[in-house]
């Protein structure tokens, strides 16, 4: 089996030196870069199949070295995973909205971050140059904030318009009501698990007349699932 080239952009060296060894080298080529300058050379000689990058660089932050790799064609489509001491709600989703896969915040377990790996790795979605995040007939333009599907646009609050973006970057897993508070609204926001059946019922609604409300279905005491698929039913 062909092995997976991931491109570590990292400037603390204990934190490099833990990923070269807890990564497994049966299924992974690593290159590490300490700044982004560096990881730019890399960029230029080599195409990874997934970046792990630092949210706080010596050179350029992960968020701008993200803008900065999403205007070339070339590497555009390259997954990223982003690692942060942030934690705050905000910090998040401005990693997701300019263009991360996932991001997993500091300290971290090596087997978490693995298991983020597969899971980016296996998504599949079309992420075009235009900003855009493609699921057959939906379209999310992460530079407008908008959602569309077919030629109509949805009309979706902040909350509802973050629960959808979430489900498309992480489908055919189950999450918790808990674990979409921690990455909706963050992990010190006090929020009754409520909310999150009114936010999704909320969601369905309008996403009803289309024929994509099926696709977020409810996973009996344990939460909600977004399917990539259409063919399986909500419950």
């Amino acid at each position: 089996m062909k092995k997976l080239t991931l491109l570590i952009i990292e400037d603390e060296e204990a934190i490099r030196d833990m990923l070269r060894f807890s990564l497994s080298n049966s299924e992974f080529n690593l290159i590490d870069a300490e700044n982004t300058s560096k990881a730019m050379r890399i960029l230029s000689q080599h195409t990874p199949d997934l970046i792990i990058l630092d949210w706080m660089l010596p050179d350029m932050s992960g968020i701008d070295f993200i803008k900065q790799i999403k205007k070339q064609e070339i590497l555009n489509e390259i997954p990223i995973i982003m690692l942060t001491a942030k934690a705050e709600e905000d910090n998040k989703i401005m990693g997701l909205m300019v263009g991360a896969d996932d991001y997993i915040t500091k300290p971290f377990s090596p087997n978490e971050l693995s298991a983020r790996i597969r899971t980016v790795l296996r998504r599949g979605l079309i992420k075009s140059p235009s900003d855009e995040v493609r699921l057959d007939e939906l379209c999310i333009n992460t530079n407008k904030c908008s959602v569309s599907i077919r030629s109509s646009v949805l009309k979706l609050t902040p909350i509802e318009y973050r629960l959808l973006y979430f489900f498309v970057l992480h489908p055919d897993k189950i999450y918790s009501r808990d674990q979409l508070i921690n990455y909706i609204w963050g992990r010190n926001a006090y929020i009754d698990e409520r909310t999150i059946d009114v936010q999704i019922k909320r969601l369905r609604c309008k996403l009803e007349p289309h024929g994509y409300h099926e696709r977020i279905r409810t996973v009996r005491n344990a939460g909600y699932i977004f399917n990539r698929n259409d063919h399986v039913k909500a419950k």
